[in-house]
């Protein structure tokens, strides 16, 4: 029997510091609700967690980039919408003024109508001070409108171009500008004049046509992948989640364990610190 070295008790000391450094283990896991807390806990964990990490950030940004996308496309078709509706009006008003009942006071009138709706198309469209924007940026005077929608490298998007500008003359499929359907020699005053203006303006109609196609094109293309990147970032966080995040029965299992070996180990210390004093009875 020793008492200078009390060997029992410091292996008892050793299981149940063991058992100690293991239950405040999981007592943070619980805490936290992560299996990996630190990289010693996981090494090789941790790197793929944190790589799936990364791309749930960057595929939650991009969705957030695709949502401001369809909002600009649905800004640019309203303001289409308008276009069209402006020129149905001066259809109306050429086809009423290609009637040679009514008086040159009855066109002018109608030419005074007429030219106001050409003075608001201008005024949507062209110059710096264009109605038609989107977050400060024009909507219809050319330049392509760029932005990442996937979580890597090149997964990026591109806008139509629409160039609608008063001062460019782009052409219709049809061979008819843009522009001079909104110059000052392009009136209803004379009824020769009005047929012209009609033809000239159902032109104008479908070309608006085939560019809100376009852009409803591209608002369901962004739309399927809006729904792509939020199924993606939802697989790719249960993925994560389950290398990360604890298994709560599992290590409260584990908590118990620890809990009760470390009560074990008080008590098992307590007799081992005893044993020395049966050394007094032999003195005594």
């Amino acid at each position: 029997m020793q008492v200078f070295n009390n060997a029992p008790a410091f292996t008892v000391w050793k299981t149940y510091t063991n058992s100690v450094d293991n239950m405040r283990q999981s007592m943070s896991k619980l805490s936290s609700g992560l299996r990996i807390i630190t990289a010693a806990d996981d090494p090789a964990g941790l790197a793929t967690s944190e790589r799936m990490r990364a791309q749930y950030r960057n595929s939650a940004q991009a969705a957030r980039n695709v949502t401001n996308m369809i909002s600009y496309i649905q800004t640019g078709d309203s303001w289409l919408q308008a276009m069209q509706d402006i020129m149905g009006r001066m259809a109306e008003l050429a086809i009423a003024a290609n009637d040679e009942t009514k008086s040159d006071t009855d066109r002018d009138n109608l030419q005074a109508e007429f030219a106001q709706l050409q003075s608001e198309v201008q005024r949507i469209t062209s110059g710096s001070s264009a109605a038609a924007k989107y977050n400060g940026l024009e909507l219809f005077q050319g330049g392509e409108v760029t932005l990442q929608i996937g979580p890597d490298t090149g997964q990026v998007f591109s806008a139509a171009s629409l160039d609608l500008a008063y001062s460019t003359a782009t052409a219709l499929s049809t061979g008819v500008q843009w522009s001079n359907l909104w110059n000052s020699s392009f009136s209803i005053g004379v009824a020769s004049n009005a047929g012209t203006a009609v033809n000239k303006l159902n032109l104008g109609i479908d070309y608006i046509s085939e560019q809100r196609a376009i852009l409803g094109a591209e608002q369901a293309r962004e739309g399927h992948t809006l729904t792509a990147l939020r199924n993606y970032e939802d697989n790719i966080r249960a993925a994560e989640s389950r290398i990360r995040d604890v298994d709560v029965a599992r290590e409260t299992t584990n908590f118990t364990k620890y809990q009760v070996l470390t009560q074990i180990g008080t008590a098992m210390l307590a007799q081992a610190n005893a044993l020395p004093q049966g050394m007094l009875q032999l003195l005594g």
